[in-house]
């Protein structure tokens, strides 16, 4: 088995865009319900700002975060952009309200949705783009074909993918590249283990959102008894967790204030003990 309590802080995308483990995903700088503008926009520019100042060059995000809320924060508070800042953004969401997330990935309107968020962005080529969802009402290969052609157009430099199965991820292997896949995944909830594995296994980043899955009881209990021995949060416990179990794992761990963004971005420094990743390993496993 190897040793996961030593693990490298960085991660190549793609073979050619390398960056911190530890990155910040940009849904929470939004209104609530990830809606419209936050409630204190000088504090999300700072936010912004202080992720780049700490060294994260890694930030995800989405044109349906507001919708269109992030990707324009992020271009006011960092534009022109450091040299070695990877932006992610994805496509695929629609937003009629608050929570409301309904799926559109036909290529008509992802089209759209791209050119929106170049412009928001001020950018002529996105890094990484990403499929939000695969639309079940859109055949998957016009979907595919359609991340195809903007990636030859050069709108796109990497693609990715968002909620997928191994067999999601093979079938877009025949279109394109998959540099990344972003499913739901945590501590206690792992039922995307075997996506995991083969993402390991194929040079894929995975990028876990929900990384502590709120309500578990049992979960946080033991994540606190380890955060004790190492003066951390549970919070920081399950996130150093992430980057302990799988070298390929990227975190966009998410917040509206400066303070947790370096309560996050400090979890990095913490090395669990091969006696902690075996007691974490034991937490009851959430159901899909």
């Amino acid at each position: 088995m190897a040793d996961k309590t030593n693990y490298s802080s960085t991660y190549t995308i793609g073979n050619d865009l390398t960056v911190n483990r530890m990155g910040f995903g940009a849904m929470r700088i939004t209104g609530e319900g990830i809606w419209g503008p936050p409630k204190d926009k000088k504090e999300a520019i700072r936010v912004l700002k202080r992720a780049v100042e700490l060294g994260i060059n890694f930030i995800d995000t989405a044109d349906s975060y507001g919708p269109n809320v992030s990707e324009e924060l992020i271009a006011e508070a960092l534009y022109p952009y450091p040299k070695d800042l990877v932006i992610a953004t994805k496509g695929g969401l629609t937003r009629t309200g608050p929570n409301v997330w309904p799926i559109n990935a036909d290529p008509e309107y992802l089209q759209g949705a791209l050119e929106g968020s170049l412009k928001r962005l001020k950018l002529d080529r996105i890094d990484l783009y990403q499929l939000h969802r695969v639309d079940p009402d859109v055949p998957y290969e016009k979907t595919l074909e359609f991340l195809q052609r903007v990636q030859e157009e050069g709108l796109v430099k990497h693609l990715g993918l968002s909620e997928v199965t191994v067999e999601q991820i093979k079938k877009a292997q025949e279109y394109f590249e998959v540099v990344s896949v972003q499913n739901k995944y945590s501590v206690d909830y792992r039922v995307w283990e075997d996506e995991l594995d083969f993402c390991r296994e194929q040079n894929i980043a995975f990028i876990p959102w929900n990384p502590i899955n709120a309500g578990n009881v049992g979960a946080l209990e033991k994540l606190q008894q380890v955060g004790q021995k190492h003066d951390a949060t549970a919070h920081q416990v399950a996130l150093s967790w992430l980057l302990h179990h799988a070298s390929n794992i990227l975190l966009i761990p998410g917040t509206s204030q400066v303070k947790h963004l370096e309560e996050n971005y400090h979890a990095a420094d913490i090395r669990l003990t091969e006696e902690d990743m075996q007691e974490l390993e034991k937490v009851k496993q959430s159901d899909k």
